[in-house]
């Protein structure tokens, strides 16, 4: 079976420029995503290098995981699913998120979940989550089942949209995650329906590699930073104004400028735009902010 490198990795978030506070990340399947979703940075990274197999991605061992994860405390909190998802097909057969979880309980360790499926909500896991140490981020880019079949594996948002409410109903920590907002196929009503009390909005940034694989109208594109194409703050600002079905809105953001508007204007919790609900939190956040 395929292996791959350690399963953790500790990034910098201000050499990637991306503001996040979550920098310990946990992939227990990579180098591949079944997903494939055409506008996946993780394969813009991999691909070219021949690192990054979309039908057979490779499976974490729990013993380097359990390794990985020696001196982390109950003050860290470990992301589940960087590169690539941790809930994508192979799970079913593997299990190897089934047992990492089982082992962030045992160690007391608070981990987030990023997923676009919906077997994250599926009995035989909710069994097992610990409400005191899980948070979810379910990813959902558009309210079409059929056009985002057209760019992305995952199954369809409708199902998607029934593990966010399963989730939030069963008193879960749990944000609706839409990353990358793609507005032109995002019924806005449909968004403001969804019973769940949090959302956090990504906005799409765009290189070279996911222009040629994602064909989508690039023009609004216009402003040009760390590489990357992204819309102007204003065409953001009059995006995220007409998402109102939720008590708690954050905006998860790349350009400096752009998180600095949004963190000031409209995050619910300035300090942390993926606005998990840490028992921990004050005493997590002063430590962070000492590395």
């Amino acid at each position: 079976m395929k292996e791959f490198g350690s399963p953790y990795k500790e990034i910098d978030s201000r050499k990637f420029n991306t503001w996040c506070k979550y920098t310990k990340r946990l992939d227990t399947y990579g180098r591949g995503c079944v997903h494939d979703c055409h506008y996946c940075y993780a394969s813009a990274l991999l691909d070219f290098r021949g690192l990054f197999n979309t039908q057979l991605p490779a499976v974490a061992r729990l013993d380097e995981i359990r390794q990985a994860l020696n001196g982390l405390t109950k003050y860290d909190v470990v992301r589940i699913g960087s590169m690539t998802d941790c809930f994508q097909p192979i799970e079913k057969k593997q299990g190897i998120t089934y047992q990492t979880i089982l082992l962030l309980n045992y160690l007391r360790i608070s981990y987030l979940i990023v997923t676009k499926s919906d077997l994250v909500a599926s009995d035989e896991y909710c069994e097992i989550y610990d409400k005191e140490l899980a948070h979810f981020q379910i990813s959902i880019s558009s309210t079409d089942d059929d056009k985002c079949l057209e760019y992305e594996k995952a199954p369809v948002t409708s199902k998607r949209i029934r593990a966010i409410e399963k989730l939030y109903k069963a008193g879960f920590d749990i944000s609706v995650r839409l990353s990358p907002f793609m507005f032109e196929w995002c019924d806005i009503d449909v968004i403001n329906a969804i019973n769940c009390n949090k959302i956090l909005i990504e906005f799409l940034k765009v290189n070279h590699w996911i222009q040629k694989r994602f064909k989508i109208d690039y023009s609004e594109y216009s402003l040009h930073f760390g590489g990357h194409l992204n819309l102007q703050l204003e065409r953001k600002i009059e995006l995220v104004e007409k998402i109102t079905g939720f008590k708690q809105k954050s905006v998860g953001e790349y350009v400096k400028d752009h998180y600095l508007y949004f963190r000031d204007n409209v995050n619910f919790n300035k300090n942390d735009c993926c606005n998990l609900n840490l028992k921990h939190y004050e005493t997590i956040n002063q430590l962070q902010l000492w590395r």
